[in-house]
């Protein structure tokens, strides 16, 4: 296995761990630990541990080592809430200026959705699920958007890989990616725009079952006194 593949398989095993409750706040994560555990050497560790930084699961501190953390369910909404408005504005400028070719990519990502929802595997429809967003960011036709989405996107990759796995959000996701695409073949920004903004927005029901999950791992006990 590459070193950039291992990295991205330990990432995805500590956030499992995290997001789980294998591994609870404030547990410090020790790479010669977790080196010996994945049977690697430090570096693709260190490389995950980065990775989970930018995420927001791990703090970094100085002298001190990597520690477990998570937002508060007011931040977590709140980048939720932003990550949904920038979404929407890709998808309202692609829609003016994407090319054919993006649209054939976004419908042979979607045919390889389609059949993660088919085989139930969300781990699957996840990774081509990014490849179907960054599509849009990229066809935006904004470099600065393009990277200020992206970057959030990173942040948020724990929580919008869990929420894929409360119950029917598979199928749903999957009419919700059909239907930005048509919007987007259509020319029409404002459907394009309002169909995103849906699609990763986490408001009302759909936030409450993520935070469930959160309260089933018992990883902390967080104050539900945020906007619903």
């Amino acid at each position: 296995m590459s070193a950039r593949r291992s990295s991205d398989f330990i990432a995805n095993k500590l956030e499992e761990m995290i997001l789980t409750g294998e591994f609870g706040v404030e547990d410090r994560l020790d790479e010669v630990t977790l080196a010996e555990k994945f049977g690697v050497s430090r570096t693709p560790v260190r490389e995950a541990l980065h990775r989970l930084a930018h995420s927001g699961l791990v703090e970094q501190i100085p002298r001190r080592g990597v520690f477990v953390r998570q937002p508060r369910p007011d931040e977590l909404y709140e980048m939720f809430e932003v990550m949904a408005e920038l979404e929407a504005l890709c998808a309202r400028l692609a829609a003016k200026r994407i090319a054919e070719s993006a649209l054939a990519k976004l419908d042979a990502v979607n045919a390889e959705c389609l059949a993660a929802v088919t085989d139930n595997d969300p781990d699957r429809y996840y990774a081509e699920n990014e490849l179907f967003h960054h599509i849009i960011y990229r066809e935006s036709g904004n470099k600065f958007l393009d990277s200020e989405a992206s970057r959030l996107h990173r942040r948020l990759q724990p929580f919008r890989r869990m929420q894929l796995q409360l119950r029917g959000r598979l199928t749903q996701s999957m009419k919700e990616h059909e239907e930005v695409v048509r919007a987007l073949r259509k020319g029409n920004p404002e459907q394009a725009g309002d169909i995103m903004r849906q699609h990763v927005a986490v408001q009302g029901e759909k936030f409450y079952l993520l935070l469930s999950n959160f309260l089933r791992t018992g990883l902390r006990q967080p104050s539900l006194e945020c906007r619903p």
